[in-house]
């Protein structure tokens, strides 16, 4: 029997909690957060959850409240992940955490401290984790995590990998001003700094919206519609296993479109996603606060949701996709691997869940459940690219029953 401790219950951590509940293996699920009504708000509705007031930015206060778990989940924003990190090296727990932190090194230069932090997780903690006989699974959620683990099962199509594009696309909108489904400042900060590929061997920064491919998905109707450079932990992940777990892919890239980067793209050409302050008829403002300040939350109470349905949806629809291009039997081939998941309306009325949510909560969910399962045997830190075949096939097959599926399309070029 497990005892899983979860730092932040918002929209992931509450979700993974929620599944969690109904684990046979699962002995005691401690909700710990900052927010009290949150903590109150979950633990209510489970059987197994027990809530604590913990303040995340306090490592003394997580390794306190995490003594004698099996796993620790970070379901906390970027900057907490050393945070985390350290309280279940200290604890001596397996740990599991939803993307790449910010705050694992600090350079100076934000670009470098994400690439090189992976880096520094893979190795540091790495061997912080095997000395300890735990493991830890970083990068989690839907995209890294399940984008991670499709992007594996396309790999099975090829000998040799020349390219691959991982792409998202979301269109779900509600008729009220809501351009984002999860944390507004997360979103935003992904759009403002340097997006990273993997070109020619080499990981590189790119421009934010920069480099424009355009794409018709069937999940979209047909409609063409324009996908961008993005801020993404994918291209950083895969571009260090390209050799060993993406048949020695070249360039890597990840590109994103929808409702938040139609949005977003006219604020950062404006200079309205800057953190740099300045001066205004007298009054010191940073722009990038002024503009968060006027984003609504992402909704995460059941009434709340229900509200936002009842009011109508622009549109339910979004597209999940990852493209490779290489070689098979000396052929040129290209795989087109699209995933089919449940939208606003369908999730809702599966779980209460937005899609976001859903998609994202559950696709972390998988990887708890692996740990509760015992799945993960290998001491040392991964990312969520790097598992077995074995995993990989547990995963797939966990995740169809979830409802969430995949379209596997091959054809020689």
């Amino acid at each position: 029997m497990k005892k899983i401790f979860i730092m932040g219950v918002g929209a992931q951590g509450s979700t993974v909690a929620q599944k969690l509940d109904k684990e046979p293996n699962v002995e005691e699920i401690i909700c710990a957060d900052y927010d009290e009504r949150a903590v109150s708000e979950l633990v209510k509705i489970l059987k197994k959850g027990r809530g604590v007031k913990v303040d995340g930015t306090k490592p003394e206060e997580i390794v306190k409240a995490a003594q004698g778990v099996d796993l620790l989940v970070n379901a906390l924003p970027l900057d907490f992940a050393k945070q985390c990190l350290d309280a279940a090296v200290a604890v001596k727990a397996n740990y599991q955490d939803f993307a790449c932190g910010t705050n694992v090194i600090d350079t100076g230069d934000d670009w470098k401290d994400w690439v090189y932090g992976v880096e520094a997780m893979y190795n540091e903690y790495g061997k912080k984790f095997a000395a300890n006989g735990k493991t830890a699974v970083v990068g989690t959620g839907s995209s890294p995590g399940i984008m991670c683990v499709v992007a594996r099962r396309a790999m099975r199509e090829l000998d040799t990998c020349d390219t691959i594009c991982a792409m998202v696309y979301e269109a779900v909108e509600p008729k009220r001003f809501l351009p984002f489904w999860w944390s507004p400042k997360v979103a935003l900060q992904d759009m403002m700094y340097p997006a990273v590929a993997f070109e020619n061997g080499n990981h590189v920064e790119t421009k934010p919206f920069s480099m424009p491919i355009r794409r018709k998905f069937p999940e979209l109707g047909g409609k063409e519609v324009e996908l961008y450079e993005h801020n993404h932990d994918e291209p950083i992940y895969w571009g260090f296993n390209a050799d060993r777990f993406f048949k020695g892919a070249k360039n890597i890239y990840f590109k994103y479109g929808g409702v938040g980067v139609a949005f977003a793209h006219p604020l950062y050409r404006a200079g309205l996603l800057s953190k740099k302050e300045v001066e205004i008829d007298g009054q010191k403002v940073v722009p990038f606060k002024v503009i968060l300040s006027h984003i609504p939350p992402a909704p995460k109470y059941y009434d709340e949701i229900q509200e936002i349905i009842n009011e109508g949806l622009v549109s339910d629809t979004g597209a999940f996709v990852v493209e490779a291009t290489g070689k098979k039997n000396g052929k040129d081939v290209f795989v087109d691997v699209h995933m089919s998941a449940p939208g606003l309306i369908e999730a809702f009325a599966k779980s209460g869940l937005t899609g976001e949510m859903y998609q994202t909560g559950q696709g972390g969910f998988l990887f708890t459940k692996m740990f509760v399962e015992g799945k993960f045997t290998e001491p040392g830190l991964i990312t969520s690219d790097m598992l077995t075949e074995e995993q990989v096939d547990y995963y797939l097959d966990e995740m169809a029953k979830l409802g969430l599926t995949l379209q596997i399309d091959v054809k020689e070029l």
